[in-house]
């Protein structure tokens, strides 16, 4: 019942007419279709088509050329920049000498007013005042008080290589007058101090300081030991430097204690003497250890042998202390 009527639906003239417009509109399509797919490679059905931009064929040379300028200009920007990064480094660099000089004629300018005011920040606002520069740089030193006393034996080490450099203060002295006379020309450089130099001492005993201290006083006796031609290399080098910076801080703190009524240029002469004392004390106790090792070589064997153990024993530093 249904397919007669569909027939006769379909054979009407206006309805024949829409269907044959578009079957006409199919054809037309699937023929386009396959005209598309005939310019398609096989691999090509099986990717979605692409889209191709624009001006897409100069693109990759486009961004190689700005790739190139890229480089060139990081280039140009990075040779520009080393001088001006250079220049910048050198200035710093010159600034902080500056300020470092400065600094350095602040406590050295302080030191005119140590006898007065102490080895103290007063003394070192005074000196900031005495060249022309403001007090705050005091509170550009991390230690004060003892950057003013460590600058100081600096100072006075620099002094006394330079008097050793001429070479005329040890012109045909034995080694132990030589050791005598630049422990004499040391101590001699604190005499202007002397009534202050408790308070250094005291200064250069405290924990934050005790290693530099001891190092300017390691570089003090090794410099001393080499101006009278010491070549040591081995425990020797150790035993002769314990025992000269014995008889420099014993001598020192003996110095505080003189009175010695003597003019300006022999004051302190029993420090003097007792300087010359622990010296001679110093080299008789090394020629007593030589004499009685040259003993003992004499002897030989047996009760010789034993008697060298012995004082070797008794003296492990012997071969040292010349």
């Amino acid at each position: 019942m249904y397919r007669p009527a569909a027939k006769s639906f379909l054979l009407a003239p206006a309805v024949r007419h829409r269907f044959s417009h578009l079957r006409t509109l199919l054809i037309n399509a699937s023929r386009f279709s396959t005209v598309a797919a005939s310019n398609q490679s096989p691999n090509d059905a099986c990717h979605p088509p692409q889209v191709q931009v624009v001006g897409s064929s100069s693109s990759a040379p486009s961004t190689s050329s700005s790739s190139r300028a890229s480089a060139d200009s990081s280039a140009s920007s990075a040779a520009e920049e080393a001088p001006r990064h250079e220049s910048q480094s050198s200035r710093e660099r010159r600034h902080r000498a500056e300020y470092q000089d400065e600094q350095a004629r602040v406590l050295q300018a302080s030191l005119h007013h140590v006898p007065r005011l102490g080895w103290t920040k007063t003394a070192m606002i005074e000196g900031a005042r005495e060249v022309g520069l403001s007090p705050s740089i005091v509170g550009s030193f991390p230690r004060k008080e003892a950057a003013l006393v460590e600058f100081f034996m600096d100072d006075c080490l620099q002094r006394l290589i330079d008097r050793i450099d001429s070479g005329e203060d040890l012109r045909n002295l034995i080694p132990s007058e030589s050791i005598s006379k630049l422990v004499k020309i040391r101590l001699e450089m604190q005499a202007p101090y002397i009534s202050k130099w408790p308070q250094a001492l005291s200064i250069q005993a405290q924990p934050p300081n005790v290693p530099t201290s001891f190092k300017q006083r390691a570089m003090l006796v090794d410099e001393i030991w080499h101006a009278v031609g010491d070549e040591a290399s081995d425990i020797d080098w150790y035993v002769k430097r314990t025992i000269l910076g014995g008889i420099y801080s014993s001598t020192e703190v003996y110095m505080l204690t003189d009175s010695s009524p003597a003019p300006w240029e022999e004051s302190f002469g029993d420090t003097w003497k007792f300087l010359d004392s622990r010296v001679k004390d110093a080299f008789d106790l090394k020629k007593t250890i030589q004499e009685a090792q040259y003993l003992a070589e004499a002897v030989g064997a047996g009760i010789g042998s034993s008697l060298q153990g012995f004082m070797k024993r008794a003296f492990p530093g012997s071969s040292a202390t010349g």
